[in-house]
């Protein structure tokens, strides 16, 4: 299976998702000491916000933790997540 992390950029206590710091470290725990295949981060980003600042976060994020799988966007913010490098909407 295609593993993503889920990365809670908003902060949202309501949501699941992992803190951005929290992201990279995360990440190489997983594959280098449980031996998981993390191939992507997605996130939801909170809506009242520009969901542009969010994206470009995960994009940061993805490059950091060398993953090539960004899960992002919704119906109504899809195009800025195409534009942020999304791979999955």
């Amino acid at each position: 299976p295609k593993l993503y992390v889920q990365v809670n950029t908003g902060s949202e206590p309501q949501k699941a998702g992992i803190e951005p710091r929290e992201a990279v470290p995360f990440v190489t725990r997983c594959r280098e000491v449980h031996g998981l295949a993390i191939e992507g981060l997605m996130c939801i980003p909170p809506a009242d916000e520009n969901p542009g600042p969010h994206f470009a976060l995960l994009e940061k994020l993805s490059a950091e933790a060398g993953v090539e799988e960004l899960s992002m966007g919704m119906s109504g913010d899809y195009e800025t997540a195409i534009a942020f490098g999304a791979t999955s909407v």
